[in-house]
């Protein structure tokens, strides 16, 4: 899961979404549990209410009400966390009477402070008491009539309601962990198998691309079975403009071809006859450019039409092997030898006729020039991290060479540096733009037998 992957940004958004239900459900949970433990709690504070209330009820008339036992000892033990307390809110004087358990002191009153009691009267809340305790307080109101009107009140500790909550939030909060780790695990599952799909699309648009396929195969998911319909149409579409550019081009060729011939033919045989006609010696010159030019701009066309979708893969090895093999036998008459070194594995991502012209055009250049030897290797480029892969083709002959700026000059398209050698000084240029069309390129160097270094890089597969 890569930065700006739709499996980071899938991970990322489900993560979010996990995350905030389950902060929203433990904080759901923690007040509900809350809740229970209050009202367990209240409760069992409001059974001793109701005796109190019923011992404030039952008492004589004009006198303070002494509860009965309560059966709890700690009602009796001073401040032991659990009090009860008597006011009687008439009269000119509030009077108090509390438990053994408060010696000094009173209990906050919820009527004074709480508002509306509930339907049976009750009131619950928190309040401070002895050592500033936290205090659980449960109150009623009784109204005696003339024997008084009393405000009935019982508290006990806090600290078990918080403690008690607190062992439930490190519970919940462990099953959270564990819940929200096993959420992750299932996230990137489901990412991972979600997304494989598209890996497998990924790997067939590889194969189409480095020529092991022709279209993408296999059953996708309805969501990308179209898109998978849609590339291949667009594979189809651009291998037929190719061929339409590959029949343009010919019928082109074909179609000037005869009517410079013609002109050539003409001011030959007009130069013949007249060896003065300058008319004739121009024609026959603007007849040589123009066929050099068609010659340069079809193969340019031929070039760029071949190089526009690229699903072929060619053995390096063989077709070096062979062309040195041929070139060797044209030129032994001259005494030149052709030796070739290639890398087993070495693979082309292009046309084999596209390789053919580049390595022909190249080790016929340095046959001509050569004296004794034409060396052919072939090896795969240095990786640099974040470009494709690349191989180099390296020619050396031991001829006179090119200084640097002849090296410029020739690379020129029909620049011939010497025109006692034979040629149209569009060799290196085709080779060059050739190369160009395929993301690699041509230089020229110093061989280290003395003669012309030629170093060709393409794209391997």
């Amino acid at each position: 899961m890569r930065a700006g992957s739709l499996a980071l940004r899938l991970f990322a958004s489900a993560t979010v979404v996990s995350v905030c239900v389950l902060l929203i459900t433990g904080f759901a949970l923690h007040s509900v549990y809350r809740d229970a433990v209050e009202r367990a709690f209240d409760q069992r504070l409001d059974v001793y209410l109701k005796t109190i209330v019923a011992d404030v009820a039952n008492s004589a008339s004009g006198t303070m009400p002494e509860p009965t036992t309560l059966g709890d000892p700690l009602f009796n033990f001073p401040i032991s966390g659990w009090y009860w307390q008597i006011t009687r809110t008439d009269g000119p004087a509030r009077q108090v009477k509390t438990s053994r358990s408060l010696p000094e002191g009173t209990l906050p009153l919820l009527f004074e402070r709480d508002g509306q009691p509930d339907l049976s009267g009750l009131r619950e809340g928190y309040g401070k008491g002895p050592s500033d305790q936290n205090l659980r307080i449960v109150e009623r109101v009784v109204d005696l009539g003339e024997d008084g009107r009393y405000a009935v009140s019982v508290a006990a500790d806090a600290g078990e309601i918080e403690e008690e909550v607190a062992a439930f939030d490190r519970a919940l909060q462990v099953t959270l962990a564990i819940l929200g780790g096993a959420f992750l695990l299932t996230l990137v599952f489901q990412v991972l198998f979600g997304l494989r799909p598209l890996k497998r699309m990924l790997a067939a648009l590889h194969a189409v691309r480095t020529g092991r396929a022709d279209r993408i195969e296999g059953d996708y998911p309805v969501e990308i079975a179209p898109l998978a319909a849609e590339v291949n149409a667009l594979i189809e579409t651009n291998r037929e403009i190719v061929e339409r550019a590959r029949t343009h081009v010919g019928n082109l060729a074909h179609a000037l071809k005869t009517p410079i011939s013609v002109l050539q033919n003409e001011a030959a045989r007009a130069g013949a006859l007249a060896p003065d006609d300058a008319l004739a010696a121009k024609v026959g010159e603007q007849a040589e450019i123009m066929k050099g030019q068609v010659a340069h701009h079809l193969e340019r066309a031929r070039m760029a039409a071949r190089a526009t979708v690229v699903t072929t893969v060619e053995e390096v090895g063989p077709i070096v092997e062979r062309l040195a093999g041929t070139l060797g036998k044209v030129y032994r008459g001259k005494g030149v030898a052709v030796e070739a070194e290639v890398t087993e594995g070495v693979r082309f991502r292009g046309e084999r006729q596209d390789l053919e012209e580049i390595v022909g055009n190249l080790v016929d250049n340095g046959c001509k020039w050569a004296r004794t030897l034409v060396e052919i290797t072939v090896a795969p480029a240095p990786a640099v991290l974040g470009e494709r892969d690349y191989f180099e083709i390296v020619i050396d002959d031991d001829g006179p060479g090119l200084t640097p700026a002849e090296q410029a000059e020739a690379l020129k398209r029909g620049k011939r540096l010497d025109e006692t050698v034979p040629g149209s000084g569009l060799g290196l240029s085709i080779v060059s733009e050739l190369t160009a069309l395929y993301g690699g390129r041509l230089s020229l160097g110093r061989s280290p037998f003395g003669g012309l270094r030629c170093v060709v890089r393409l794209p391997a597969a």
